[in-house]
């Protein structure tokens, strides 16, 4: 004897939709999920450069976290990707990514973004950053022991007295022999700094090569420093 599924509550059977109909749902849904994660969360991004040696390899493969910065609160010896300046980044650089797919992919952010800069904060709105003594960097007064550097004596002949603007960042990469950041940017019309607010976020794990993927270390390097 022939029998027939229950109606559910209500005496209406629910439609279902056809397979080809749920898989463009499915792709726009995941496609969404991707962009809210991208611009409030996590964001890939790959290392293209040798500045910041040791601390990241070119071509590294990283993820940047958003959370720490909703507030706002950029600190010293953090690592951030951000924005180009203007003028910082060279034509090869800011070149789009090769096709459409790619492009798209990036705007999602399920393709490593390029475009931005890596760099270290070295000092924030209202600190005083002076160079070089000892090739040590000082902060409000205080000199800094960066053990992060690749070579601390790239920085010798390195001369800035700055004090940095409220809402702007002083930074420099970790290869200080092989890197053009803050200092390399004085005469520029922003003088080398930064708006806190062109900064996308903090360096927060590596996840290629696999042998070094890994949580980013911090630095208790500017633990000392008081407030200008």
């Amino acid at each position: 004897m022939p029998t027939t599924d229950p109606l559910p509550k209500g005496g209406r059977r629910r439609r279902q939709l056809p397979v080809w109909q749920e898989s463009i749902l499915l792709v726009v849904v995941a496609v969404l999920l991707a962009v809210v994660v991208k611009t409030f969360f996590v964001q890939a991004f790959y290392i293209p450069s040798g500045s910041m040696e040791p601390s990241m390899l070119v071509d590294d493969k990283i993820l940047v976290q958003k959370v720490s910065y909703w507030g706002g609160d950029v600190r010293r010896g953090d690592i951030v990707v951000f924005d180009d300046p203007g003028g910082w980044l060279g034509p090869e650089d800011s070149q789009p990514a090769g096709n459409v797919l790619q492009r798209g992919l990036e705007k999602v952010g399920l393709l490593p973004s390029g475009g931005h800069l890596i760099k270290r904060v070295v000092g924030v709105g209202g600190d005083h950053v002076t160079c070089c003594t000892d090739s040590r960097l000082t902060v409000n007064g205080r000199t800094i022991q960066e053990p992060y550097v690749l070579d601390p004596t790239a920085t010798k002949d390195t001369r800035f007295d700055v004090v940095v603007p409220k809402g702007s960042l002083w930074v420099m990469g970790d290869n200080r022999g092989n890197s053009l950041a803050s200092p390399q940017h004085i005469t520029d019309p922003g003088r080398g700094f930064i708006r806190e607010s062109s900064v996308v976020g903090k360096a927060w794990l590596r996840v290629w090569p696999l042998k070094r993927a890994g949580f980013v270390d911090g630095t208790d390097a500017f633990a000392d420093v008081k407030k200008p």
